[in-house]
């Protein structure tokens, strides 16, 4: 006879804490002005719960913070840099890995450097499953129009379908056949889809994504930077006989390439590369990286920063760690399911998306909604989130404003910082705000910049 546990446990022990100081609502208020309603301008001291972001806000292991102690620091030909290209490559399969200071860095080197070899494309159409903030602005700078094509069971929230991050793959064989390579430089996929939910894809999407590239001859590059939670679902339901390893490497063989945050699945604090099998790129992807990162074996980066990302991908595809980390998004559902609370259904790998349109649906899209419960969410539990919907993705190009199709409150949850205590309170105060949403009243844009205007556009909204 074996004993086994239905609980997962959190697969490491903690060496050391930080204090978080909980304020008074008059304080949290206070904060909230001088903040003029943006969630992204408040101080982290006055938070005391931080799920703004997954991103950069890991726990480091021991052995991470070791391989820091390690790093070296030349300027060319650092013997970390050697261990960081070798481990990504072992990975990913791709010939060519350069090191960059975070994702968007990857993002613009690539958006920037097609943008010279199709200068002729007046703008040129990048597909994905769904483009995320810097990566739609980053292409958006470099002249490229990003087309997001969800897949058509994303928009039924309420059901559990394993995949809602997938790529709808009619639209996209519709997409390349009317524009073809001469007007699509590359195609992407997300996984997991950020926008969507933090929802994953399956590897048959996946696979059929690449199939259809390769038959119109266009490129294909994965934005990974959640790649290994993507794989704990894959693994989950459908490859159950192959190891998390096995399995990142068979996905990353189906693409040409990817950028990569190695803030999010490589449990590191900053980093990030751009890797493909392009040789004919390479020395454009250099010369950008030298003018604007630094020289191409740092990228902007320490070498301690490339031996402790180097290290976050070996642990990040431990098969106790991947259970635990979706297992954390799985109970605060459960939780919310409990209480009634409408969000994305189901849980997805990084956070919990909760549905602001549903909660707060005496709001039009133009009040703002998302960002409406994102702020009550603080001012009554110190709880920071981030509004994905129409704050972030309703203005066009163009200056015009429309709704998006969704109104979200993303709940990220950073790897190994909190503990089941804190999401137990999260679901409190998320109850509490539901319960009196009535009384929430509408949030107004008064100051914006032209782009990404979310980080940094200013709000009026009278607190209750």
């Amino acid at each position: 006879m074996e004993f086994k546990s239905n609980i997962i446990i959190e697969p490491f022990r903690i060496k050391s804490v930080e204090p978080i100081k909980k304020l008074s609502k008059e304080d949290r208020a206070l904060a909230l002005r001088k903040a003029h309603f943006n969630l992204f301008k408040l101080s982290s001291d006055d938070v005391l719960i931080d799920l703004l972001t997954d991103s950069g806000t890991s726990a480091m292991s021991a052995l991470q913070w070791g391989e820091i102690q390690k790093g070296d620091e030349s300027y060319a030909g650092s013997s970390s840099f050697a261990v960081f290209e070798q481990t990504i490559r072992d990975l990913t399969g791709y010939k060519h890995i350069i090191p960059t200071h975070q994702g968007r860095a990857a993002e613009k080197i690539l958006f920037q450097t097609l943008s010279k070899r199709y200068s002729g494309i007046t703008p040129g159409k990048i597909p994905n499953n769904s483009h995320f903030d810097t990566t739609r602005a980053n292409l958006e700078v470099a002249g490229f129009e990003g087309i997001d094509l969800p897949c058509e069971e994303f928009f039924n929230f309420e059901s559990d379908f394993s995949f809602k991050g997938n790529m709808n793959l009619e639209k996209l064989e519709v997409l390349l056949k009317k524009f073809g390579a001469d007007q699509i430089p590359i195609g992407m996929l997300t996984m997991t889809n950020n926008s969507c939910g933090g929802q994953p894809v399956s590897y048959k999407n996946i696979e059929e994504t690449s199939r259809l590239f390769k038959k119109y001859k266009i490129p294909f590059y994965l934005d990974a930077c959640r790649f290994a939670e993507n794989v704990a679902f894959i693994r989950k339901h459908e490859l159950p006989d192959l190891t998390p390893t096995e399995i990142a490497k068979k996905i990353f063989r189906l693409a040409d390439g990817c950028t990569f945050s190695a803030k999010k699945d490589a449990l590191a604090n900053i980093g990030g590369f751009l890797a493909t099998n392009d040789d004919d790129l390479v020395e454009d992807f250099t010369s950008l990286l030298i003018l604007t990162e630094g020289f191409p074996t740092y990228g902007g980066l320490a070498g301690r920063d490339l031996l402790a990302i180097a290290q976050g991908l070996r642990e990040i595809l431990d098969e106790d760690y991947l259970e635990y980390r979706l297992a954390v998004t799985r109970y605060i559902g459960k939780k919310l399911d409990a209480l009634k609370i409408p969000y994305l259904r189901p849980a997805g790998g990084h956070a919990i998306y909760l549905n602001a349109k549903r909660i707060c649906d005496h709001l039009k899209w133009s009040e703002y909604p998302g960002q409406v419960l994102a702020l009550s969410l603080y001012l009554e539990g110190g709880i920071r989130g981030c509004e994905i919907g129409s704050v972030m993705f309703g203005k066009k190009v163009d200056g015009s404003e429309s709704a998006h199709p969704s109104e979200l409150v993303r709940l990220a949850i950073p790897r190994r910082v909190y503990t089941q205590s804190h999401m137990d309170y999260c679901c409190e105060v998320i109850a509490y705000v539901a319960e009196h949403r009535a009384k929430l009243s509408a949030a107004r844009i008064v100051k914006q910049p032209k782009q990404l205007r979310h980080f940094a556009c200013e709000f009026t909204w009278p607190m209750n």
